[in-house]
């Protein structure tokens, strides 16, 4: 039973209503998604974000909004394959070679990296342009970024995941 549920409540069904009675936070509002209610009601040093990506696309790409727009917050979604996080301005992790390493851009995105099979240095990312999906990690994963972006990880790298943030 979770402490509390916050969001417009609008596909809440009258039994979990009254399941849930005295644990609801209903903002009506219908500019923000459930989960940005979330990140701008609820004071956390971090969230860790379960089951906000996956079987409807426009609400992973939703999710995945929120997470890129919030450079001031520690985020980490876990889905079905894949850890995500908006990649802070400088980032070390420590990842086996051969490890897939995604930086999607939400915005412009430019900067450095060492330890990765195809180095960024020099390029632009866009959303509309270059992205920078599936590379592969060589060794000691160190990057500088100025811009909004996100990174993937395969879920058996949560561990590493969690380090990078913690050390924000």
């Amino acid at each position: 039973m979770p402490e509390a549920v916050i969001g417009d409540m609008d596909s809440l069904s009258a039994a979990a209503r009254a399941r849930l009675a005295g644990r609801i936070h209903e903002i009506a509002e219908q500019d923000s998604t459930d989960f940005g209610k979330c990140l701008t009601h609820v004071r956390a040093e971090f969230y860790l974000a379960l089951g906000f990506t996956g079987l409807r696309l426009d609400h992973t790409l939703a999710t995945l909004n929120e997470v890129a727009q919030r450079a001031g917050q520690r985020i980490l979604l876990i889905g079905e394959e894949d850890v995500i996080f908006r990649a802070p301005e400088a980032l070390a992790l420590d990842l086996p070679p051969g490890a897939r390493f995604s930086i999607f851009p939400f915005g412009r995105v430019a900067g450095r990296s060492e330890g990765l099979r195809w180095p960024i240095d020099g390029l632009e990312l866009t959303p509309d342009g270059r992205v920078g999906t599936s590379n592969e990690v060589v060794g000691a994963v160190r990057l500088w970024l100025s811009g909004p972006a996100l990174i993937l990880l395969p879920k058996p790298h949560l561990p590493a995941a969690l380090s990078a943030l913690a050390l924000r």
